[in-house]
């Protein structure tokens, strides 16, 4: 049975916080004596005031969130994230239009990374820091960051903390939820930190590398330049930012007990990371051959090198950076690069898209089918780090990988339905639902999605969200099992 009032409540206290967040661009407008201050005030203070509405007409209802309200929470905290995210982009008449805002926003906080900008310096540094704002918050999850504080408002989380983490497994450092949240937030700042400064003594600027540092750790896209990572032509940028996608494509729990925990085996023993790392490999082998022996223009050496690694780790973990135009690379090339799309990094990580871990189930499963044919009384279990996946979960897989190829065909269909040719759809389609950004042909790594009808734009967001919330979170409102109170 559904609590609306528990719902709203929290909403509402999400509110707040999303008013805190945008504060950040305050103290940037401020900093940098830009004269959308008053804009932005105006959009947290209606954050503030919708929130107080819902917070005081809610006062006094129950404390323990149902599983069904988890969802729904979840479900409606990103889209409500996502409206009120959009006032700063409208008021400000950067971005006028509704739709255009909706989607720079939910592509913000889905980490997607598709923009409908098309001169992104031209944005105030207060925009672009809030732009690059709904990625990091987006990197873990909206409600991810309010679980650490949810025990101060005396609210449940563990219901909400299930309905938005994904993954087919999930890992709990601590047996309370919200100790494992801060314990991964802290490794989520401190690879944050990190990366800054390490982007700043490779040639960024203080701003673009803070900037920058967010929207990589968060695998989501988002740049201070119109060309992407490819405006500060710097080998150092290319591949600082190549370690820090790939560190932002690993669970961050192995990283939280490699690094605190002092367990440096735990890596190389996790089944799921020796795929992410052995495919990232591979595809970079492969496509630097094709870039330094069999394009029209043969690059260098060390240019097709690292060419190759920044395009395979940028879409692999979905972040989508971009130093080259990959849709001029050979066709073979950059279909191998749509393929990584499909793929994804780690689980437990803030990249999208299927992830290893399920390529690794399937493709076990998929050989014990091959040897049960060979010995049919023989039991095979299917195995991940030593540990044996229950029947359940491989049927969560293949469940998930059904639904993910349906939405994106779904998607292929509507936006050819809009006019688009089919590379373009199908490539679109793959972006939005895998959370990547950069798609192909039109819509590729230099190129924006402005000119896309808005009905399509609606759907991509839809499809954003439901792949940043791997399916389920979703769609299960969309079933009537979930309405039934039994």
């Amino acid at each position: 049975m559904l609590h609306p009032k528990i719902i709203f409540r929290i909403i509402g206290l999400l509110l707040f916080i999303e008013a805190i967040f945008l504060g950040g661009s305050v103290v940037v407008a401020w900093y940098y004596n830009e004269p959308i201050i008053t804009e932005l005030l105006t959009s947290i203070l209606t954050m503030v005031g919708v929130g107080s509405v819902l917070t005081a007409f809610c006062r006094g209802t129950e404390r323990n969130i149902s599983r069904k309200d988890g969802y729904v929470v979840v479900t409606l905290c990103w889209v409500v994230f996502s409206l009120f995210g959009s006032l700063p982009y409208m008021l400000s008449g950067h971005i006028p239009d509704f739709t255009d805002a909706f989607f720079e926003t939910m592509s913000g906080f889905s980490t997607t990374g598709a923009t409908i900008l098309q001169d992104i310096e031209a944005l105030p540094k207060s925009l672009l820091f809030w732009r690059m704002m709904t990625h990091w918050v987006g990197g873990l999850g909206i409600v991810f960051f309010t679980v650490a504080v949810f025990p101060i408002f005396g609210l449940s989380d563990m219901n909400l903390f299930a309905a938005e983490s994904v993954g087919p497994m999930r890992t709990k450092l601590h047996p309370r939820i919200s100790v494992t949240a801060r314990w991964i937030l802290t490794i989520y700042i401190g690879l944050t930190i990190m990366a800054a400064v390490a982007m700043y003594f490779a040639g960024m600027g203080k701003f673009d590398a803070l900037c920058h540092s967010m929207s990589t750790i968060a695998t989501g896209g988002f740049s201070t330049k119109q060309e992407s990572i490819a405006a500060f032509d710097s080998a150092a940028v290319d591949y600082v930012t190549t370690l820090f996608m790939f560190l932002g494509g690993v669970n961050l729990s192995l990283l939280y007990l490699f690094i605190f925990k002092a367990r440096p085996k735990v890596l190389l023993k996790d089944t799921e990371f020796r795929t992410y790392a052995g495919i990232a490999a591979a595809f970079t082998v492969v496509i630097f051959a094709g870039l330094y022996f069999s394009q029209p223009t043969p690059m260098g050496l060390e240019e097709s090198f690292r060419a190759s690694l920044f395009q395979v780790v940028s879409l692999q973990t979905t972040t989508g950076f971009a130093t080259s135009n990959y849709v001029a690379w050979l066709p073979l090339l950059w279909l191998m690069l749509c393929a990584l799309m499909f793929f994804g990094a780690c689980s437990g990580s803030t990249s999208g898209a299927m992830k290893c871990l399920r390529i690794s189930i399937l493709f076990k499963a998929m050989i014990n089918e091959f040897k049960r044919i060979v010995h049919p009384n023989a039991v095979i279990p299917v195995r991940m780090t030593g540990k044996i996946i229950p029947t359940s979960v491989q049927s969560a897989v293949l469940a998930y990988t059904v639904i993910y190829i349906f939405v994106m065909i779904t998607g292929l269909v509507v936006n050819m339905g809009f006019g688009l040719d089919f590379l373009d759809s199908f490539g679109l389609s793959v972006s939005s639902v895998g959370n990547i950004g950069p798609a192909l042909g039109h819509y590729g790594p230099m190129d924006t999605f402005a000119l896309l009808p808005a009905p399509v734009k609606w759907f991509s967001a839809f499809q954003m969200l439901v792949g940043r919330l791997e399916f389920f979170a979703v769609l299960l409102l969309f079933t009537p099992v979930f309405w039934r109170r039994r």
